[in-house]
C-alpha cells in the first residue's frame, strides 16, 4: 500500500491538487522564461546598427552645424545683437515645450505599415533639410528688426523640423530590440558615427566656407548649409530604410497627457536620466557655442578650431566604443555615464591652466582625454532612457516611448537654451561688438566658459547619475514581469 492510499480521501484530493499545482507553476515559469528570452534575445543586424548610427550623423549635419555655428552667424555674419539671441534662445525653449511633447505623442500613436517612428524620417528630413538652408540664408542688410523677426521665424521652424525627426529617431532604438546589452551596441554605433560626424563637420566647415564664399562669409555660410541639409536628408533615408521596428504595434488606445505626465514623474530613474539630459544640454551645448568665440576672441586665432577638432577624432572614436566595456563592468549604465561624466569635467577644469598657443602639448592632450570621456557619456545617456521605458511600462502600466524620449529631447534643449541665452546675454551686458578685440573681462568670461563653468558641472552630473537603480538584474526581472503580464495563463 503507497502513502497516498494511506490517506483520507480529502488528504488524498488535497495532495494531488498541490501536486497538480506544483506542474501547472513550472510549466507557467518555464514558458515564462521562454517568451522573456525571446523578446530579449532578438538580434540587430550589424547593417541595422551602422544605419541607425547613420541617422545621428545626419541629425548632427543639422544639430550640431546649428550648435557650433549659428550663434557667431548670427553675430559676426549676419549682424544681430548679443541681446536678440539670448532672447531667441529663451524664447525658442518655449516653443519646444509645446512641440516636444505633441510630436512625441503623436509619434507613438503612428500606425503605418513601416512602423510608428521610421515614417517621420522619410518625410521629416528633406523638410527639415530645406528649413535650415532658410535659417543660413544671410541678410545682413536688411534693417535691424526685418532680419530679427526673420531670425526668430525660421529658428522656431528649424527647431519643430528637427523634433519631427530627432524625436522618432531617439525612440525607434527601443523598437529594435528588447536586449539590454543589443540597446547598448546600437547606442554605441550611434555614438561613434555621431562622434565622427561632429568632428569632420567641424573640421571641414570653415574650410568649405572659405572655398565657397570666399570673401563673402554670407554666401559661403548658404552653400555648405544646402550641402549638409542634403547629407542630413540622406542620412535619414538610410536609416529608414535599413533598420525595423521589431516590437508589434499596441492596440489604438487614448491615454490623456495629464496621465502620461503622472507616469512620468512616478519613474524614478527617468528622472534621474532627465536630469542629466538638462545638465547635458546646458553643459555640452552652451560649450559648444563658446568654442568659436574661444578660439577667435581669446587665443586670437579661429582656425585653431579645426587644428581642436582634428585632434578629438580618434579619442571621440575610443570614448564611445569605451562604454559596452564599462556597463559589462558596472551592470548600470547610469553609473558609466556617471564615472564618463567625472572623467569629462576633471579633464575640462584643468583646460583653463593652458593654452594652444602657449602650452599645446597639455592643451590638446587634455582636450583628447576630455573628449573621450564625453563621448563615452554621450553614449551612455543615451542608451538610459529605452530601459527607462520598460521601467516606466513595469511600474505605471503606461508605455509611451514618444512621450517620454520628448521630454528628454526638451531637457537636452532646455539646458542648450540656458547655457546659449546665458553666454549671450552676459557678453552682450558686458558690450561685446562682433570682430573687435574683446575687453580683458569679455575675454575672461569666454574663457572660464570654455573650461571651469562646465568642469563643474560635468560633475555635478556625474554626483546625479549615481542614483540611476535599473541594473543588468531588475532590468532582465522587470522584462520577464512585463511578459508574464502580457501572457496570461490558464489553468
Amino acid at each position: 500500500m503507497n502513502e497516498y492510499e494511506m490517506q483520507p480521501e480529502g488528504e488524498l484530493a488535497a495532495a494531488l491538487n498541490e501536486f497538480e499545482s506544483q506542474n501547472q507553476r513550472f510549466f507557467e515559469q518555464s514558458v515564462k522564461r521562454q517568451t522573456v528570452q525571446e523578446k530579449t534575445n532578438i538580434r540587430v543586424s550589424l547593417l541595422s546598427k551602422i544605419a541607425y548610427g547613420f541617422g545621428d550623423v545626419g541629425c548632427n549635419f543639422s544639430w550640431m552645424f546649428v550648435s557650433n555655428f549659428l550663434m557667431i552667424f548670427y553675430t559676426d555674419v549676419c549682424g544681430i545683437s548679443m541681446a536678440a539671441v539670448s532672447m531667441l534662445m529663451l524664447f525658442s525653449r518655449f516653443w519646444d515645450a509645446i512641440n516636444d511633447p505633441l510630436i512625441g505623442s503623436l509619434s507613438d500613436r503612428t500606425r503605418t505599415r513601416w512602423g510608428r517612428y521610421r515614417p517621420w524620417l522619410v518625410f521629416g528630413a528633406p523638410l527639415t533639410a530645406v528649413i535650415l538652408v532658410l535659417t543660413f540664408w544671410a541678410h545682413p542688410n536688411w534693417s535691424d528688426g526685418p532680419k530679427t523677426i526673420y531670425m526668430y521665424v525660421t529658428y522656431c521652424l528649424l527647431v519643430l523640423g528637427y523634433t519631427c525627426v530627432n524625436i522618432p529617431y531617439g525612440t525607434l532604438c527601443g523598437a529594435m530590440t528588447q536586449n539590454m546589452e543589443e540597446r547598448a551596441q546600437i547606442n554605441t554605433s550611434r555614438s561613434v558615427c555621431a562622434m565622427i560626424a561632429i568632428n569632420i563637420i567641424n573640421i571641414i566647415t570653415l574650410p568649405l566656407i572659405a572655398l565657397f564664399g570666399g570673401n563673402n562669409q554670407s554666401r559661403g555660410y548658404l552653400l555648405v548649409t544646402i550641402l549638409y541639409g542634403a547629407i542630413f536628408t540622406a542620412c535619414h533615408w538610410f536609416c529608414f530604410a535599413k533598420t525595423r521596428e521589431i516590437g508589434s504595434i499596441p492596440a489604438k488606445e487614448k491615454v490623456s497627457i495629464k496621465v502620461q505626465l503622472q507616469a512620468a514623474l512616478a519613474n524614478k530613474p527617468y528622472l534621474v536620466a532627465l536630469a542629466g539630459q538638462l545638465l547635458f544640454g546646458l553643459v555640452h551645448y552652451g560649450r559648444s557655442a563658446n568654442l568659436m568665440y574661444y578660439f577667435k576672441y581669446v587665443e586670437g586665432n579661429e582656425a585653431l578650431f579645426t587644428t581642436y577638432s582634428l585632434v578629438l577624432i580618434v579619442p571621440s572614436i575610443i570614448g564611445a566604443a569605451m562604454f559596452p566595456l564599462a556597463f559589462k563592468w558596472l551592470g548600470n549604465k547610469g553609473h558609466a555615464a556617471s564615472l564618463f561624466a567625472a572623467g569629462t569635467g576633471i579633464c575640462v577644469v584643468a583646460l583653463y591652466f593652458f593654452s594652444p598657443v602657449f602650452s599645446p602639448v597639455p592643451f590638446y592632450i587634455l582636450s583628447a582625454l576630455s573628449q573621450l570621456f564625453f563621448c563615452g557619456f554621450n553614449t551612455a545617456i543615451y542608451a538610459i532612457i529605452p530601459d527607462c521605458v520598460e521601467y516606466g511600462e513595469w511600474k505605471t502600466g503606461v508605455r509611451n516611448d514618444g512621450f517620454q524620449y520628448a521630454f528628454v529631447s526638451l531637457g537636452n534643449k532646455v539646458g542648450m537654451a540656458i547655457g546659449t541665452s546665458v553666454l549671450a546675454a552676459v557678453l552682450g551686458v558686458l558690450g561685446f561688438q562682433a570682430n573687435q578685440i574683446q575687453s580683458p573681462l569679455i575675454q575672461n568670461v569666454i574663457r572660464h566658459s570654455f573650461s571651469t563653468i562646465p568642469g563643474v558641472l560635468w560633475i555635478i552630473t556625474a554626483i546625479i547619475l549615481l542614483f540611476y537603480s535599473i541594473n543588468k538584474k531588475s532590468y532582465n526581472q522587470i522584462i520577464a514581469d512585463l511578459a508574464a503580464k502580457k501572457q496570461p495563463f490558464r489553468s
